[in-house]
């Protein structure tokens, strides 16, 4: 039996604003949440309540913060049919990077391997993607590196913090979506976000969210607020939101409906790089 994809496709787009508008919302799947503590990792896992051969996205938390900070997007991808899962691991003042890359493949391999949602979820190992925020972005690069079957990577502020982190863009080959914040003061993208796009392997896009600060895309409060310039924004999670949902739709199930996001001109947004 050819397995099912619960993946909806989204209805014909009339541009920009009105691709924003429709993939920023919820899609049409009720969402599961999940501990990865079952599995020996820290961490949490939200999926639709059903569909064979999905695709799924290990997504890896920027310093300090827990992965609950990022919860609007991963329940939003599950909405529209992806796996999303985030480690919790590495939280501490000085993070292991090649650790945290180690877990994010971890994270991938446990939503491929097992059966989710008391079986009635699975995930096609070949429609599978890293993903992170600023020294999460670094490590989603660093576990895509040498990755036999994943298929695309999405880094937001990303943090050049580590020299592996250069060696590693210039050896994905994969699609790489990089979203930087234009009013970044932790890691501003023409010292981060910029050389690691330059240096892509394979096809890249760097696009800018023109007033959104580093934590902007983050959710809730925590005690980092306090070390951290910025503040959680709607607006930027939003447009993060429908940006991440159209990347990902694109390059995981070759959705075409959507590439208006992926390489069209968006309020809000500068297209740095494209090649």
């Amino acid at each position: 039996m050819t397995p099912t994809r619960s993946v909806v496709r989204p209805p014909e787009v009339r541009g920009a604003k009105d691709a924003v508008e429709r993939l920023s919302r919820p899609g049409p799947h009720t969402v599961l949440r999940g501990d990865l503590g079952m599995v020996g990792l820290r961490g949490v896992v939200f999926a639709p309540e059903e569909g064979l051969g999905l695709p799924a996205v290990a997504f890896g938390h920027d310093w300090l913060q827990p992965a609950e900070r990022y919860a609007d997007l991963l329940r939003h991808l599950a909405s529209w049919g992806i796996v999303a899962a985030a480690p919790g691991s590495h939280r501490g003042p000085l993070p292991s990077h090649a650790g945290f890359a180690a877990d994010l493949r971890s994270t991938l391999q446990v939503c491929t391997k097992a059966r989710l949602g008391v079986g009635r979820i699975s995930v096609d190992d070949r429609r599978t993607a890293f993903a992170g925020h600023g020294i999460g972005g670094a490590a989603a690069l660093m576990a895509a590196q040498g990755h036999p079957l994943v298929a695309a990577v999405v880094t937001i502020a990303v943090a050049q913090t580590h020299a592996a982190v250069h060696d590693a863009a210039s050896a994905v080959t994969v699609p790489v979506l990089h979203l930087a914040a234009g009013r970044d003061t932790v890691t501003p993208a023409a010292g981060n976000a910029e050389p690691v796009a330059a240096a892509a392997g394979g096809p890249v896009w760097l696009r800018t969210i023109d007033k959104a600060s580093h934590t902007g895309f983050l959710e809730g409060t925590h005690w980092s607020d306090f070390v951290l310039s910025g503040s959680p924004n709607a607006k930027t999670r939003r447009i993060t939101r429908a940006l991440v949902t159209a990347f990902l739709m694109h390059h995981l199930l070759g959705e075409d409906r959507v590439d208006v996001l992926v390489d069209g001109k968006v309020s809000g947004t500068t297209v740095i790089a494209r090649r």
